[in-house]
């Protein structure tokens, strides 16, 4: 920066003395002569602006460009690592995509034999159960027919009871009533003559 200003200070010094070496000439000759001057110093000050420039782009211009080109390499190798990495990364999203199908599959196996093993001991259970409410039902129809049949003897002994009782009603009079009750009361007595 500090030669660009220098440089700038130069040019300005070269303009401010052709300005001061030129003197007013009236004569057609003495233009001529002051345009060549004129024009020798435009050209003095357009080299020495020029050859500036070229010294201040030769010296900064380089470095520039080569820090400016290691910058896009970098900026290109790291866009490549980038690509690779999201390469490998699409890769491995692939490979699970398709491992996924893989488990879905495998998951659906394990499901459908799980629920085959489950049915299956559902059915056992469901036997086994059967099983029990039929014995069980078994002893209750038995247990009612010897219930019914207890009752039945129960009610045909009760039933020949009466009619026992009826035919003995009916056979027995007061002298064949008074002659049991003697004799029952005879055999108390020699039961308890023997006791």
């Amino acid at each position: 920066m500090r030669r660009l200003l220098l440089l700038a200070v130069l040019c300005v010094s070269g303009l401010a003395a052709q300005e001061a070496s030129r003197t007013p000439v009236e004569s057609a000759a003495g233009r001529t002569e002051e345009s060549d001057k004129i024009a020798v110093w435009k050209w003095v000050n357009f080299v020495m602006l020029a050859g500036g420039l070229g010294y201040l782009m030769a010296k900064h211009l380089p470095p520039f460009f080569r820090t400016r080109t290691g910058e896009i390499q970098s900026g290109i190798a790291e866009a490549q690592q980038k690509k690779r990495d999201a390469e490998k990364r699409a890769a491995e999203m692939d490979a699970r995509l398709n491992a996924l199908g893989a488990e879905i599959e495998k998951f659906r196996t394990q499901a459908k034999a799980e629920m085959q093993l489950e049915a299956d001991r559902i059915r056992r259970e469901t036997a086994d159960q059967i099983q029990k409410l039929e014995q069980q039902a078994a002893r209750e129809i038995e247990a009612a027919g010897k219930t019914t049949r207890r009752e039945l003897r129960e009610y045909a002994a009760h039933l020949a009871l009466d009619r026992a009782e009826q035919r003995i009603r009916a056979r027995l009079d007061q002298a064949t009533e008074g002659a049991l009750v003697d004799d029952f009361v005879n055999n108390l007595q020699r039961q308890e003559s023997q006791n």
